[in-house]
């Protein structure tokens, strides 16, 4: 089923986009999900979340690239709830890719608020546009799919030592970026 159809069952109230959407989406999602959490479980339960909040979600919203919107729920919900299980209250001592993107181009400033915000989504984008084919590969496996760099490494056939430089230059340009769009980092 297309992407245009499922929005439409979801607009209609009809409960076969949830089963479409799973149907279509759920390897993509369960990927995604498996460079963040360990189990399984989790993976599947993060991936009921996402078509909860799908429900919830469409409408109002219209997602122009279902498999985005998709990709980008289940990423987030995989993160939060890694943050959740892994709170240093807990004991936890991990470091989200996301808090390693943001510390190396925030230089210690605050800039989760900027993310959100539709205009520094803007400048990334175009920021990944100015890339070289891979740095661009290397840049999205690493901060949107949460690999490792041996693993990017692996599935690029390059060295890490390349991963490690390509992604250290990416973030001084898009810190750069950000600096001359008005983004204070």
């Amino acid at each position: 089923m297309t992407d245009e159809k499922i929005i439409e069952l979801f607009w209609s109230r009809d409960e076969r986009a949830i089963k479409e959407a799973e149907k279509k989406y759920k390897d993509l999602c369960l990927y995604v999900a498996s460079n963040i959490l360990a189990t399984k479980e989790d993976r599947e339960e993060c991936m009921n979340d996402v078509l909860l909040a799908l429900w919830n979600n469409i409408p109002p919203e219209r997602p122009k690239n279902l498999r985005s919107y998709i990709g980008t729920a289940m990423r987030n919900h995989a993160l939060n709830k890694s943050k959740e299980m892994n709170a240093w209250k807990r004991g936890g001592n991990y470091q989200t890719v996301g808090d390693e993107f943001l510390e190396g181009v925030a230089d210690g400033h605050d800039l989760a608020e900027a993310f959100e915000a539709k205009r520094a989504g803007e400048i990334i984008n175009k920021f990944l546009g100015t890339l070289a084919d891979d740095d661009r590969r290397i840049f999205i496996l690493r901060f949107w799919m949460g690999l490792a760099h041996a693993d990017i490494a692996r599935h690029l056939n390059c060295g890490e030592s390349k991963v490690k430089v390509s992604i250290h230059r990416s973030r001084k340009k898009l810190a750069d970026m950000l600096k001359k769009e008005g983004i204070t980092v």
